[in-house]
Order: structure tokens, then C-alpha cells, then sequence
């Protein structure tokens, strides 16, 4: 059922909404049973700033000067919305330390980048994980009146629970490794810096600790972006990541992909894995 819609005038600022989230943390009860808000927020009209695009693309290995928007740059877009839907007060979960856990995107046409989009985004729903309680959050922009993109993430808060059953996971061959890459201690700041996910896991060590990680976590969303830059993604196209452990930085990752399948790799454990699938037309 359509919840009420509230239509902003621009983004919300992000220090604010973090801020306030951070403050409420301490004081939420999480639960798959919990109140969900049913709130979708709208901005009817939003561009990509060119600068930070740029910034975005070369932290995660797009090409720059193209003039269609990458992907999960959406994605960036709607974090504002989704941030201020997490921190408000009618949210259940605590925002600080809140881990993405999965992404599905479809993407219906090519986004040009200096096209102003609709955003909306609403929480859909609460689901009980093994480990804690997940939001799905869901983002749409539009042309027009028509969805060119939408996306589904889900957010973990890992807090103790009754023991939610574990779905068997299918075994696979592991996919053949294409690049081994580097990644540095600061690429959670740099990609903070360019999406303005600055969930403190993903910044500094000692703040990492505090949620229960020995070291910085790299985002989920860096990690399925340098995958999916590698990979390449057709103009109309569902691409999904899972992101099955933290990537504990600094790291030495295999990209390894076949076919539509990839995976990111430290030593034998599966960290991340996707897949891309062509939409027909």
C-alpha cells in the first residue's frame, strides 16, 4: 500500500541526516517485526555535478569523460533520500553501522549525464537475517514519467537474534581470475568523499573497532562499481552484487568473472559475488 509522499525542494544535506542518525543510534530496538515507515521522498529534478562525477568514476575505475552515467551512479544520487529516510526517527534500525549486504539494479536506458532525473526513494519493507535485521531500501529515477533505473539494496543492522534459518548457499566452481588488484587503505574515505557514504566502518581503523571490524571496511557499492567498471554492463541491463564478507583494508583482491558472472576474491573466501544480465527490449 502507497505510503505518503513528501516532495523536496533539493537534496537533503547529508551531515545533518548522519548526525541525527548517529545521535538516535543508541536508542533503536531492532526487529524484522519492528514498524516500518511508509514515507516515499521525491526530488523531482536532479542533474549529476560534474566534478563530482568525476571523482566517483576514477575512484572506482570507470571511464571518465563519458557522457552517460555509470551505472550504480544513481545510486549516489538517491543516498541523500535514503539517509534521511534511515535516520528519522520512525526508522527502527540504528543508522551507525549499518552494512549493506546486497544490491539489484535495472537499468531500462542509457542515462545521460547532464539529464535531470526524479528520484524517489522509500523503505520497503524489514526482513529477519541470521545475524540481525536488514531494510530493503528502494531507489527509482525518472525521465519524464518513465523509470529508466531502479534498484533494491539491502542494510544489515547485526545485533543478536533468535537465529533466523540460513537459506543453503549454492556451491559453485569458483570463476577463472582475470586481475589481481591492490586496493589501498584510504579508498573507503576516497569513495566517502565522492558518494557521501561516510558510515565511519569505512573510514578509519579505530572507528572501524567500534562496530566490530579489526580494520576499515571498503563499501559494498565501491566494491560492486570496480567489478562492474571491469566487467562492463550493457545500456539495458540487472546487474546484482552480494556482498557476502567485508573487505578488510588495506587488501589484495582477484577480480575473477565468466560469462555474466563475477567475483571478488581474497585468497579462496568469496567476498563479493554478481552477476550481469542483458534486458531485452
Amino acid at each position: 500500500m502507497a505510503g505518503p509522499v513528501t516532495v523536496l525542494g533539493g537534496p537533503p544535506a547529508l551531515g545533518p541526516s548522519l548526525a541525527r542518525g548517529a545521535l538516535r543510534s543508541p536508542f533503536k530496538r531492532p526487529a524484522a517485526d519492528a514498524a516500518c515507515p511508509r514515507t516515499r521522498l521525491v526530488l523531482p529534478a536532479v542533474r549529476a555535478d560534474a566534478g563530482g562525477l568525476t571523482a566517483y568514476e576514477r575512484v572506482c575505475g570507470f571511464a571518465t569523460g563519458d557522457d552517460g552515467l555509470p551505472v550504480t551512479y544513481p545510486h549516489v544520487l538517491g543516498f541523500p533520500l535514503a539517509m534521511r529516510l534511515m535516520s528519522a526517527r520512525d526508522f527502527p534500525l540504528p543508522l551507525l553501522g549499518l552494512v549493506h549486504t546486497h544490491v539489484e539494479i535495472s537499468r531500462y536506458a542509457r542515462m545521460p549525464a547532464g539529464q535531470a532525473y526524479g528520484l524517489s526513494v522509500h523503505i520497503a519493507g524489514l526482513r529477519a537475517h541470521r545475524r540481525g535485521t536488514e531494510a530493503d531500501v528502494v531507489t527509482e529515477a525518472r525521465c519524464g514519467e518513465t523509470v529508466v533505473w531502479e534498484s533494491r539494496s539491502r542494510y544489515l543492522a547485526r545485533h543478536r537474534t533468535t537465529g533466523a534459518a540460513e537459506v543453503p548457499r549454492e556451491e559453485r566452481a569458483p570463476l577463472p581470475a582475470v586481475a589481481e588488484w591492490r586496493i589501498a587503505a584510504d579508498v573507503g574515505r576516497r569513495y566517502g568523499a565522492a558518494s557521501g557514504d561516510r558510515n565511519p566502518i569505512h573510514l578509519y581503523p579505530m572507528t572501524a573497532r567500534l562496530f566490530g571490524f579489526p580494520r576499515t571496511v571498503a563499501h559494498g557499492m565501491w566494491t560492486a562499481a570496480r567489478c562492474l567498471a571491469a566487467h562492463g554492463v550493457p545500456e539495458r541491463a540487472r546487474v546484482e552484487a552480494e556482498f557476502r564478507a567485508p573487505v578488510l583494508l588495506p587488501a589484495t583482491v582477484a577480480y575473477a568473472a565468466e560469462g555474466g558472472r563475477f567475483e571478488l576474491r581474497v585468497g579462496q573466501r568469496v567476498h563479493v559475488e554478481g552477476r550481469v544480465l542483458p534486458l531485452g527490449r
